[in-house]
């Protein structure tokens, strides 16, 4: 029996360059700058990545590996909680498209072979849009938004 799966996809447009979005993606010192986190690897296909907490303590939250790796157009990689990472059921894909428009960006987060249901369907649903928002303000202001606010309540 096969698990039934689902998908996440999230578009966007960014007033910046396809190299800048995908070093924003790629880079450590620029990701912790906009997503509290920094994506750690060597990006070449087969490598591994870590998602580590930019903190004191450096927790690795997410792992995957390097499927496809296309600067400054393409990047595809796997990704599981950092607790499933022996669990290749578990895993499933990201594909960043980085498309030139114009005078801009746009880019496609597709967040696939997702257990339908799961946690981790849940969580990305709302952490990718979150994600992306601060990196297009990182990009187009210098400054990220914050990604622990909260709604006000009414």
């Amino acid at each position: 029996m096969t698990k039934e799966t689902t998908s996440f996809v999230y578009v966007t447009y960014i007033l910046s360059t396809p190299e800048k979005v995908f070093e924003a993606i790629t880079k450590p010192d620029v990701a912790r700058r906009y997503w509290d986190h920094e994506n750690v690897s060597d990006w070449t296909p087969g490598s591994k990545w870590e998602h580590v907490r930019a903190n004191e303590e450096r927790t690795v939250e997410l792992v995957g590996e390097v499927i496809e790796v296309s600067p400054p157009t393409r990047l595809v990689i796997t990704w599981a909680n950092a607790s499933q990472a022996s669990d290749p059921a578990s895993h499933s894909r990201v594909t960043f498209e980085i498309e030139e428009y114009e005078n801009m960006v746009r880019l496609t987060v597709t967040h696939d072979e997702l257990e339908a249901g799961s946690g981790m369907a849940k969580g990305i649903s709302k952490g990718w849009p979150a994600v992306l928002s601060s990196l297009k303000s990182f990009l187009e202001t210098g400054r990220g938004i914050d990604l622990s606010a909260k709604p006000k309540s009414a």
